[in-house]
């Protein structure tokens, strides 16, 4: 018998309605005689309540606690579920993170999933159940309640999968599969069927908001197929999958952006063996996440050092930054937040050249200015002024023929 895991957004299961209607799903899909493990959300907009309850307590709740309460909105989804489905005549049980044995990292609302031992899970397969699990959730070894960070639902499914070697993880969303670009801006966006883990990888970090980053790696290592589609209409979805040769006949595949950046400016560096060292370093005990990177030519023995940090993380990052200015002898910092970041994406790049030349080219037409970029095998990505985001988008989109 064949063995899936479903896994449920907050927009899919937003009220009791919908909630009803995922059981009615996840109830035909046990009727094709497959084995179904669900994976849910909070209800959509349940967290961002918790998170701003938090607030009206402290400006600074604690993590450990803040992670005890996050928990909860997850566990109202699962046993709503569990019971929509017993109504129907399905056996069906809901088990937090902790319950099915997700065991993580002790780093509070972003934690990673060290193991899974799935025992009542499987115990539950065997009596005929389908089991409802709690997304976003773990326990570490000091038994405290962890939360994987935004999107984490998609890593507890995917890692399922894995632990459990299912045939396919299914995402449902409220967007019917992954898309050349954002079809709110760009009309003409194409659904894809089939891309592959890299590429996605790369949407997925650059803003694609349809699958979480540390899910896609997840699949990629354990070859996990995942198959993105809409729990609000009928359709194929698009298969994230391995790359196959017919991939790089595409040369461009999609184009991505974020608003939600900011770049922080370490002003008067001492350009000495070290410190470059010294500053990732202490962001990366922080727990901070850094993506581009640019160091100016050195003048009179001082340097600038730029880079690009999730916007959410500002506060966090500036603080330390401005007590680590001190101690390196920097003469400021400063942060901009009015900055958004574009990428286009394709595995196809690999084997054609000029692609940047022509973003370049192509944004420079639109008096779109370049602040910062970064380039891999596949993508290539500027920072550019947050009010040109969508145009930007658009003259890409068209640029590459992606309609």
């Amino acid at each position: 018998m064949s063995l899936i895991v479903q896994k449920y957004g907050g927009t899919s299961v937003a009220d009791i309605a919908r909630i009803k209607i995922i059981a009615e799903m996840i109830a035909a899909e046990k009727e094709s005689g497959k084995d179904v493990v669900v994976v849910v959300s909070a209800m959509a907009g349940e967290t961002d309540k918790l998170i701003s309850l938090a607030h009206q307590v402290t400006d600074e709740p604690d993590d450990r606690e803040l992670d005890m309460l996050l928990s909860s909105g997850e566990v109202v989804s699962i046993a709503l579920l569990a019971m929509a489905l017993n109504s129907l005549g399905y056996k069906s049980e809901s088990f937090t993170g902790p319950q099915v044995g997700i065991i993580t990292d002790a780093f509070h609302t972003r934690a990673r999933i060290k193991k899974i031992t799935a025992d009542r899970i499987h115990k539950a397969l065997k009596e005929d159940k389908i089991p409802v699990v709690a997304g976003f959730q773990g326990i570490n070894e000091q038994e405290d309640i962890t939360t994987l960070g935004r999107g984490g639902s998609d890593i507890t499914a995917v890692a399922l999968a894995s632990a459990l070697k299912a045939d396919v993880c299914e995402i449902y969303t409220d967007v019917d599969g992954v898309y050349t670009t954002d079809p709110r801006i760009v009309q003409n966006a194409r659904r894809l069927d089939k891309i592959s883990y890299d590429e996605m990888l790369e949407m997925a970090s650059l803003g694609a908001k349809v699958l979480q980053i540390r899910s896609v790696g997840f699949a990629k290592k354990y070859n996990v197929p995942l198959l993105v589609k809409s729990s609000f209409k009928e359709g194929k979805g698009t298969l994230v999958t391995m790359e196959d040769p017919e991939m790089e006949d595409v040369v461009v595949s999609g184009v991505a952006y974020s608003k939600e950046q900011s770049k922080i400016t370490i002003s008067g560096v001492p350009d000495r063996p070290g410190i470059a060292a010294k500053i990732f370093g202490r962001i990366a005990e922080a727990g901070l996440i850094v993506d581009m990177i640019v160091q100016n030519i050195s003048e009179n023995g001082l340097t600038d050092i730029s880079f690009t940090i999730p916007r959410e993380d500002t506060k966090k990052a500036m603080n330390l930054m401005s007590g680590l200015a001190k101690e390196i002898d920097a003469l400021d910092v400063n942060v901009d937040d009015s900055i958004a970041k574009i990428s286009i994406i394709g595995v196809g790049m690999r084997s054609h050249s000029g692609i940047a030349s022509k973003m370049f080219a192509a944004l420079a037409k639109e008096n779109i200015n370049i602040m910062m970029i970064s380039t891999s095998e596949i993508k290539v990505s500027c920072v550019i002024q947050s009010k040109y985001t969508e145009l930007a988008v658009r003259v890409l989109h068209d640029e590459f023929e992606l309609g």
